[in-house]
């Protein structure tokens, strides 16, 4: 370490791999605004930050599957807090959300714009609903950004036609709710397909499958223009987080053919 230089600490590089998950690798640079107000909010320069960051993508298995090793000189405290996270994304993420809240003297609700006025006024089925609504907040937050607010079906960027899907879905699977492996940056229409099973994704080579009950006789040209000319073409992957096989698999047990 150099002179003048400090140890990070276990809180800072939970909040940093909070970083890591809601930006697209292609913005982890000193220049970025998210990481220089970040880099302000725990005393960090942003050149520090993006280091930092660098040595999260070291460990990330899709970066190394691209052929991208990340920054080095990564630490033991860093890859400790990585497997925290990446073996248990769901009570990481929300244990970084609090902390995040609190560095910025504020509330999980308020940091995830949650809207509780149409919400009970108190009791269980109101921290139940409260939860849900932060693990949706933070689960499309990093889905966007792993996709770059990009359908990966369409190229879609309206992000008012975005939808953060989840491959398995998230009422049958509660491991892996927040898991960014679990997730498909998709639009509306695609989303309902592909939660009705008319399409998926290959799990062997990422291609998309339509399924015959949307190739029936006279074939609307909408079906066409925006189903079959896609299909047997590869998604356009993410640069970090790439699908899960073994989940996109069970997807693919489902699927209609």
């Amino acid at each position: 370490m150099k002179e003048g230089q400090k140890l990070w600490t276990r809180e800072e590089l939970i909040l940093a791999i909070n970083l890591y998950c809601k930006l697209p690798f292609g913005k982890m640079h000193k220049g970025t605004p998210e990481i220089i107000k970040f880099a302000d909010l725990i005393g960090r320069t942003p050149s520090s930050v993006a280091l930092k960051l660098g040595n999260f993508a070291s460990f990330d298995p899709t970066l190394k599957e691209r052929g991208i090793k990340g920054a080095a000189n990564a630490s033991k405290l860093d890859k400790q807090i990585w497997n925290e996270f990446y073996n248990n994304w769901d009570a990481a993420l929300l244990a970084s959300e609090e902390l995040l809240a609190k560095a910025k003297h504020t509330t999980v609700e308020k940091l995830n714009n949650i809207d509780e006025n149409d919400l009970p006024k108190e009791g269980k089925e109101r921290q139940r609903l409260i939860k849900v609504r932060i693990n949706q907040s933070v689960f499309r937050a990093i889905i966007l950004a792993t996709y770059n607010k990009t359908c990966c079906i369409t190229q879609i960027t309206n992000q008012e036609l975005l939808i953060a899907s989840h491959i398995v879905p998230w009422s049958i699977d509660e491991k892996n709710r927040l898991n960014p492996m679990n997730g498909l940056c998709l639009n509306a229409l695609h989303d309902r397909a592909f939660d009705k099973y008319l399409i998926t994704i290959d799990a062997d080579d990422y291609t998309l499958k339509v399924s015959s009950k949307l190739k029936k006789k006279n074939i609307p040209e909408s079906i066409e223009y925006n189903f079959l000319k896609f299909e047997n073409l590869p998604i356009h992957l993410p640069d970090k987080f790439l699908p899960a096989k073994e989940l996109l698999k069970r997807h693919n047990d489902l699927y209609i053919p």
